[in-house]
């Protein structure tokens, strides 16, 4: 991020100015969603896999259906384990991409949410020095402060903090939700309307954008750009990947 901010200082944008650090956010997405274009060809590969197993994932559920002793379910599931090692997949990588960003949301949320404390401090963050700490605490967005969120205002317009905040939760939700529908479309044949992993991946496509909505009002506005911006380039990975 403070790589994109530099160059971007240096074809002439203000380093102070909300855009740029905005540019620089959005670049430093880029530069992770395509260090990670091989785990998502994974994901896809598994969905793939996932779909067609799904025939004989239905012959072990109806072959354990209606015994709930404790024998015959872990039985069951030595069975299910087996079918994806056969298959060469496993439910978990459908989440694989989500899980590997983690920890860059977590620490871009970290130092987002110290740059006001370290700007009065006359400290740096990382690889920030404290210059570009003090640019980025002055910069916004339509008023909107890049550190700011809706329950934490550190100035600025909180009418325009409140705006920005539930446009891109809005947008990132939108794409998380139509993601998910496309993860499902892959992996699920149209008549598997019974199996225990299509209920599981209802509960995605309904929990994962509540979550990330409820906890959007949290987030300040650099990290919301991160998050919106990830979720549109994972949307449009999966129309633009057969």
């Amino acid at each position: 991020m403070v790589w994109f901010h530099d160059a971007l200082s240096g074809l002439g944008l203000p380093a102070a100015n909300g855009w740029t650090w905005t540019l620089a956010i959005i670049g430093l997405v880029l530069v992770i969603r395509a260090a990670l274009i091989p785990v998502f060809l994974r994901q896809v590969d598994a969905q793939r896999r996932m779909r067609r197993l799904q025939p004989d994932l239905k012959k072990l559920q109806d072959k354990y259906k209606g015994k709930t002793d404790q024998l015959s379910r872990q039985a069951m599931a030595q069975e299910q384990m087996a079918l994806y090692k056969e298959h060469g997949t496993n439910p978990f990588f459908a989440c694989l991409p989500m899980l590997i960003q983690v920890p860059f949301f977590l620490a871009l949320f970290q130092v987002l949410s110290g740059i006001t404390s370290a700007a009065r401090q006359d400290q740096g963050i990382g690889a920030m020095s404290h210059q570009q700490v003090v640019q980025f605490d002055a910069s916004s967005i339509h008023g909107a402060p890049l550190s700011a969120s809706v329950l934490h205002q550190v100035g600025g317009d909180q009418a325009a903090v409140t705006v920005l905040t539930v446009v891109m939760i809005l947008v990132m939700t939108a794409a998380q939700f139509l993601t998910q529908r496309r993860i499902m479309a892959r992996s699920l044949p149209d008549e598997s309307a019974d199996n225990p992993l299509l209920r599981q991946q209802r509960m995605f496509l309904y929990v994962l954008p509540l979550i990330f909505g409820v906890g959007g009002i949290l987030f300040p506005i650099g990290v919301l750009v991160y998050w919106t911006t990830t979720n549109l380039w994972t949307l449009a990975q999966q129309f633009f990947v057969k």
